[in-house]
C-alpha cells in the first residue's frame, strides 16, 4: 500500500522500524526491489533504500524516479521521500530536487517537507529545525564533512535547492487540526506555492500532519510523519498490527563496524573502549599510506573471536578535519567505506552473522558488501534504529544505525538485542 523511496540506508530503516511500530508490515530493499519476491507480496510498506543523499542531484533524481516507477509496478498506493531528520542537504540539494521530479512524475502541485522527530530531540518551529535545544546550525551538523548544516530556517535551506515556490504551515495551524492544514494545502496551492516546510514539536502534531497528507500521493520527510499513515490505510483495509515485527533468531559471532563522524557515535565508541571491550581503530592515513590495516583488523578480529569486537574509523572531529584536510573529503570517506565494507565480507566467511553498523554511508557499504537485497523489519532497539534480518536462504541479523541516532549504550543493547527470539 505503501510505496518509501530512501535517500540512505539507515535512513531506510528509520522508517521501516516506525511503520512497524505502528502495524504495518514492512519489508526494505536495497537497491529496486524485486516485483517477484514472494516476501514483497505479503507486506503492507515497502522501502526503498538508495544511497543518493551526497550524489550528483540529477543521479538522485534518476534513481528516485527508477524507485517509484518499481513501487507504482508493485501497486503501490502512496509514496513517502524520506530523507534525514537533520535534513542533511546542500544549496544544490538534493531534497528538493527530488522532491520536486517525484511530485511532477505523480502530478501533485503541493507536496510537504516535514523532516520532525521529536522522540530524537529534532523539531521544526517557525520553519527553523531544532537538534534537542540548539538550532541545527549550533547543533554539530554544521561540522558536517559532507553536507554542513549552516542554516537552521528550513523555508530558507529548501528555496535555495528548489526551483518553485517553499512555504511554511506554521505550529498554530497543525495545532488547530486536520482540516486548518488541509485549508493551507490549499491556500498554498492558490499561491502557487509548491512545497510547505512544516511545524511539529511533537508527536501529536506528526499524527495530524499524517492524517491531514490521507489523499496526498507523496508525502516527504523524516520518519517522524510517517507515523500517522498507517492509520489512514488501516481504515481500508486490517493491518499486521503487533506480528509486524516478528522476526526470526539467528546464531552466531558478532561485530560491531563504526564509520561515521558524529558525536553520537564518537560517545558510543568511547563507552565500548571505557568497559574495556576489544576494539581496533583503523587510521585511515594508515590506510592511505598502504599499511595492511584491513588484515591487521581481521587478525585483531580472529585473536578476540570468543567476544563481540568493535572496529571502527570514528575519531573527532578535529581529527576528522586534519584527515580531510590531507586527503580530500570524499577520498577520506570512500577509504572508510570500502575498508569497513571489505573486513564486513571477510567476516562473513568467518561464520560473524551480527553486525551492528553505524553510519549512514558505512552501512551502505556494508550491505553492499555482505550482497543483502533486502530486510526484514523487527522491534526497535533504539527509536530509528529496528533489529533486522536479511532477505535469503543465509540470513544475518543486523542493526544499521544513522551517525546520531541511539543512546551511548546503543553498541551493547544492539548485541543484546540480537540473542533475543523475535518469534516469540
Amino acid at each position: 500500500m505503501l510505496g518509501v523511496i530512501a535517500d540512505d540506508f539507515t535512513g531506510a530503516t528509520d522508517i521501516a522500524s516506525m511503520l512497524v511500530d505502528h502495524g504495518m508490515r514492512t519489508i526494505q530493499t536495497i537497491g529496486i526491489p524485486d516485483p517477484n519476491d514472494p516476501l514483497i507480496a505479503q507486506a503492507d510498506a515497502v522501502v526503498v533504500a538508495l544511497k543518493s543523499r551526497t550524489i550528483p542531484a540529477a543521479q538522485a533524481i534518476g534513481q528516485s524516479l527508477a524507485a517509484l516507477k518499481a513501487l507504482q509496478d508493485l501497486g503501490c498506493q502512496q509514496f513517502f521521500f524520506k530523507y534525514c531528520s537533520t535534513f542533511d542537504s546542500t544549496a544544490e540539494g538534493n531534497i528538493g530536487p527530488v522532491a520536486e521530479a517525484l511530485a511532477a512524475a505523480l502530478g501533485q502541485a503541493v507536496t510537504i517537507a516535514a523532516p520532525s522527530l521529536p522522540v530524537n530531540g529534532r523539531t521544526v518551529y517557525n520553519g527553523h529545525l531544532f537538534v534537542g535545544h540548539a538550532l541545527l546550525s549550533d547543533s554539530g551538523m554544521q561540522n558536517h564533512p559532507l553536507t554542513p548544516m549552516t542554516d537552521a530556517n528550513l523555508v530558507r535551506w529548501l528555496q535555495a535547492q528548489s526551483g518553485g515556490r517553499v512555504g511554511l504551515v506554521d505550529l498554530a495551524a497543525v495545532r488547530a487540526g486536520d482540516q486548518t492544514i488541509r485549508a493551507c494545502f490549499d491556500k498554498a496551492k492558490a499561491d502557487d506555492t509548491s512545497l510547505l516546510i512544516i511545524d511539529a514539536i511533537s508527536d501529536a502534531d506528526l499524527l495530524a500532519i499524517g492524517h491531514a497528507c490521507r489523499d496526498h500521493v507523496l508525502v516527504t520527510g523524516g520518519s517522524g510523519v510517517a507515523m500517522g499513515l498507517p492509520d489512514n490505510f488501516r481504515t481500508l483495509s486490517v493491518l499486521a498490527g503487533a506480528g509486524a515485527a516478528a522476526l526470526p533468531t539467528i546464531k552466531g559471532k558478532s561485530v560491531v563496524l563504526a564509520g561515521s563522524g558524529s558525536l553520537m557515535t564518537n560517545k558510543q565508541v568511547a563507552t565500548w573502549n571505557a568497559a574495556s571491550r576489544p576494539s581496533y581503530r583503523i587510521n585511515v592515513l594508515d590506510l592511505a599510506s598502504g599499511r595492511p590495516v584491513i588484515d591487521e583488523a581481521i587478525n585483531f578480529f580472529d585473536a578476540h573471536a570468543e567476544q563481540a569486537v568493535l572496529i571502527y574509523a570514528t575519531c573527532p572531529a578535529e581529527e576528522l578535519k586534519r584527515i580531510q584536510a590531507t586527503l580530500g573529503v570524499h577520498k577520506a570517506g570512500e577509504m572508510v567505506e570500502h575498508a569497513l565494507g571489505d573486513i564486513a565480507r571477510r567476516l562473513l566467511e568467518r561464520g560473524v552473522t551480527h553486525f551492528v553498523v553505524a553510519g549512514g554511508e558505512t552501512s551502505g557499504a556494508v550491505v553492499q558488501a555482505l550482497d543483502v537485497k533486502g530486510l526484514l523489519i523487527g522491534r526497535a532497539i533504539a527509536p530509528g534504529v529496528p533489529a533486522t534480518v536479511s532477505l535469503g536462504a543465509k540470513p544475518i541479523a543486523l542493526a544499521l544505525k544513522s551517525g546520531n541516532f541511539g543512546d551511548a549504550d546503543f553498541f551493547t543493547k544492539a548485541l543484546n538485542a540480537f540473542e533475543e527470539n523475535y518469534d516469540a
